[in-house]
């Protein structure tokens, strides 16, 4: 009976089984959510939870040639992170979903919450062939909370979608509620501008271009895995063209971040610290986008005629200036060469010393003895002029003897013996001795003794120990400081030209390949905050993305390969000057000496191509390829303004590239460690002042003083001599009153820097260099108006036309259109349109017209001493 009992029950406990094992596992039902047809444009309020669900479906008719775009809006009051509210979209051909609250994840981890989201969902455009479409939407609202969970939900169907050329559109958006439009190219349209603005500057926002794919990436986390973005604060630029987006359209996203950080930002009091934070309204920012045509090809060709007919005109210019030179000198041949200032022209009626040196100086003084009578007055006169260079002594015996008595049998075997011995001395002395006539007449012997015998006759003491006599005097003339061989003296200068290619070449070839990588990486990752560039005035052509900003560094280039052309020609006239020993090429004038100029023209050109280079992807990484040159020109052009009165005793190529190197390792160190490092500003001005009076002391001595160990120990003791024993006047004031002047300007720059300490640090240094140049070349001028020396036409205008050019370049060069001491952001700010041709910005015009200021202050000190050559050098004093 029991067991009959079981099997009669056996059926009601099947039954029940499976409801009692649906209970046990959550009470869930197996059958499904029912679907709620539901109107756009209308708010849905509800609850969802573990066991309930909302599944809503949208409907709409999508027509062929019209974008239909939808964005969904929720919101809920819960702020429970381990229970969201989970939002599905799915429609046609994508599915996008999200949490509310939704979470950021910011700086060192911190999290921002929000509980208002509202997406745009990827549009559908049906083609012309599919004609009308009905298209549905579903929107899945579900929890795994065991409570109920309130939301509200609103779909509606945008009507600004797509954006229009020339048209401004304004919208807001937050780091929840990201917004993206749709433009498509006019037929007639082959490039395009997208400018955004906003009136705050935070929070900071991403502006990126999408191609049309779905799905479209429109938060924090992922708007740079896809198309082209830059980060914003007030300003935005993105130039994009037609030929990059096979469709012809392209997507415009606009997301705000949750941190401003990225933008130069800190972040906000009140959340650090902390783990969680909800953020509703507090992070909306007002945006307004505009889309304007960029410029043809067209505009690209005029810009390049422009560029390299402008700088042609230089060439033009030259020959006509050249062509006019040499009409008047073979006017000036056909005449009859000018007599020189010095009347007669021989060195016997014009003696360095005896002619141009004030009284009191008496170094090297010739005594004419004219009391002295017949042969022994001959004598003399042979005696004091065998202390000149051998070479030029035969030749001025030879003019003495027709004003003397007739030539006996010793002065004949004299003449004859004296004749082979300084021949024999010039051509075994090497460089050592005077053996050129270019070289100006060594001083005579202070001596008084009788010059009865040959053994009293004293050739020119060796110049290691007659340089310490000579450039110690109080007035020093040209003829003293171009003693040395002029061939050798010319070989030491051109060693600056072989010099500078080297450095050229082995430095432009990695910045080369530096750049290239660096414009291949923002092409392929899109990130246009890589490079500080001028973006509402930037035009990309083949993979450049700036190409305005290195085509307008031709002129330098141009004008560089002029002047070298220039300082070729001027090298091979006096060559043919030297062959045919004219005597004006000899002995008067500046002695000319071609190196210096020659490395200032590739100076030149180098600065274009780096600077070309670093207008690729200007960067806080390159930016000493832009500077590196600029240094090196403000150097060569001092040493060449102090080479030209002081021939024998310039820095060589060596010391003075070294020097350059110094200054580009503080340049980097100052980029580097400069930013408020009180310690780094206190070296650096140290080794300024230090450096300053190092150099100070170099020039006022001529050279001799030395700077080793007992340094100190005569420092003191001039201090004690010439300050506290007794009050000396300096025996160079002039020299005295350039290098006070020199080092006030130098310790004012320590100073400034010192306390102010500016974030542009290679724009400081450029600075020091540019006001010493701007000092010694108003000394130089100075002094040799003062010396009753003159300008010619050609320097004059030279000199105007720096001044001038150089006035309106630096006008465009402090417009300052991108810093990147800044963020990418901030550095937008400062962006500004194109001035010129529509092509061209204001740093552009820099370009062109720092080229033309550097390529006429190359002439200044080309042409600047023109007017001595007719002058002896023995009459042109040193300053």
């Amino acid at each position: 009976m029991r067991g009959f009992a079981l099997l009669c029950g056996l059926p009601w406990l099947l039954g029940v089984l499976p409801q009692e094992l649906q209970a046990g596992a959550g009470g869930r039902s197996s059958r499904p959510t029912p679907t709620k047809a539901a109107d756009f444009d209308r708010v849905y309020a509800g609850t969802v939870n573990i066991n309930r669900e909302e599944i809503y479906s949208f409907n709409y008719t999508s027509k062929p040639g019209q974008v239909d775009a939808v964005r969904v809006y929720v919101k809920s009051d819960s702020e429970d992170l381990q229970y969201p509210i989970l939002f599905v979209v799915r429609q046609q051909k994508g599915v996008l979903s999200w949490q509310v609250p939704l979470i950021f994840r910011g700086l060192y981890q911190r999290t921002y919450n929000y509980q208002e989201v509202s997406r745009t969902l990827c549009p559908s455009e049906p083609t012309p062939e599919m004609g009308p479409s009905e298209q549905i939407i579903f929107v899945d609202v579900a929890s795994m909370a065991l409570f109920d969970i309130e939301y509200e939900l609103l779909v509606t169907r945008l009507k600004s979608f797509q954006l229009t050329t020339d048209k401004a559109f304004n919208f807001t958006a937050s780091p929840s509620q990201p917004q993206y439009f749709l433009y498509k190219f006019p037929p007639d349209v082959d490039s395009v501008i997208i400018k955004v603005v906003s009136e705050t500057i935070y929070p900071c926002s991403v502006v990126s271009v999408q191609d049309i794919v779905c799905p479209v990436y429109d938060l924090d986390h992922n708007v740079e895995f896809n198309g082209v973005y830059q980060s914003m604060t007030k300003q935005a630029a993105i130039t994009v063209q037609k030929k990059d987006f096979p469709s012809e359209q392209f997507f415009v996203v606009f997301v705000i971040k949750p941190e401003d950080y990225a933008c130069g930002g800190s972040v906000p009091s009140s959340i650090k610290g902390k783990g969680n934070h909800t953020w509703n309204l507090q992070r909306t920012k007002s945006l307004q986008v505009t889309i304007v045509p960029s410029i043809k090809e067209s505009d690209y060709v005029q810009a390049m005629l422009f560029s390299f007919l402008s700088f042609l005109s230089f060439y033009l210019g030259s020959l006509i200036v050249a062509f006019v030179h040499y009409v008047r000198v073979q006017r000036k041949t056909s005449a009859g060469r000018y007599s020189p200032d010095d009347g007669s022209g021989t060195v016997a009626t014009s003696h360095p010393i005896t002619t141009g040196t004030p009284e009191g100086s008496s170094y090297g003084a010739i005594e004419y003895l004219d009391n002295l009578e017949g042969p022994l007055k001959t004598l003399k006169q042979v005696s004091e002029l065998a202390s000149l260079s051998p070479a030029s002594s035969t030749a001025t015996i030879l003019m003495l003897e027709p004003h003397c008595c007739p030539e006996p049998t010793w002065a004949k075997s004299w003449h004859t013996t004296w004749a082979n011995t300084t021949q024999d001395e010039s051509s075994s002395s090497g460089g050592r001795q005077l053996s050129s006539p270019e070289r100006g007449p060594p001083h005579g012997s202070d001596t008084d003794s009788s010059v009865e015998e040959e053994s009293d006759f004293d050739t020119m003491p060796e110049i290691e120990s007659d340089k310490n006599v000579i450039r110690t005097k109080m007035f020093l003339y040209l003829s003293d400081l171009s003693r040395k061989d002029r061939r050798i003296v010319s070989k030491k200068y051109k060693i600056y030209f072989w010099n500078i290619i080297t450095i050229a070449v082995f430095y432009a070839l990695p910045v080369i390949q530096l750049v290239i990588t660096y414009q291949t990486v923002v092409n392929v990752t899109g990130n246009q905050d890589i490079c500080y560039y001028n973006f509402l005035c930037a035009h990309p052509l083949g993979v450049l993305s700036a190409f305005n900003n290195v085509l307008s560094n031709v002129g330098h280039m141009l004008l560089g390969f002029l002047f070298l052309l220039i300082v070729l020609r001027k090298d091979i006239l006096h060559r043919h000057s030297l062959e045919a020993k004219d005597t004006y090429t000899l002995e008067y004038g500046i002695p000319k000496h071609f190196g210096l100029f020659y490395a200032m023209g590739i100076a030149l050109m180098m600065e274009g191509v780096l600077s070309a280079c670093y207008h690729v992807c200007p960067n806080y990484s390159n930016f000493q390829f832009d500077t590196s040159f600029m240094y090196m020109i403000a150097g060569l052009c001092m040493l060449k303004l102090y080479q030209t009165r002081h021939p024998d005793i310039n820095a060589s190529a060596y010391s003075a590239y070294a020097s350059f190197a110094v200054v580009i390792c503080l340049a980097v160190l100052g980029v580097v460690f400069g930013k408020n490092n009180v310690w780094f500003w206190v070296i650096f001005s140290v080794i300024h002042i230090v450096a300053s009076l190092a150099l100070s002391t170099q020039i006022y001595y001529m050279g001799r003083f030395k700077i080793d160990f007992g340094i100190f120990r005569r420092v003191v003791m001039v201090l004690y001599t010439d300050c506290f024993q007794q009050c000396s006047r300096p025996m160079y004031m002039d020299r005295m009153v350039l290098l006070i002047v020199g080092n006030l300007v130098n310790w004012s720059f320590a100073v400034f820097g010192l306390v102010y300490r500016p974030r542009d640090f290679a724009s400081y240094m450029l600075g020091i260099f540019i006001c010493n140049l701007l000092l010694y070349l108003a000394f130089y001028i100075i002094m040799k108006l003062r010396s009753s020396e003159k300008l010619l036409p050609i320097p004059l205008f030279c000199i105007v036309a720096t001044a001038v050019v150089w006035a309106a370049a630096l006008y465009f060069f402090f417009q300052n259109l991108s810093s990147w001491e800044e963020t990418p952001a901030e550095s937008r700010e400062k962006n500004r349109p194109c001035v010129l041709l529509g092509f061209f910005d204001d740093h552009d015009v820099w370009h062109f017209l720092s080229a033309a200021a550097l390529f006429f202050s190359f002439l200044v000190l080309l042409t600047l001493d023109d007017d001595l050559d007719s002058v002896r050098r023995d009459k042109i004093p040193v300053f």
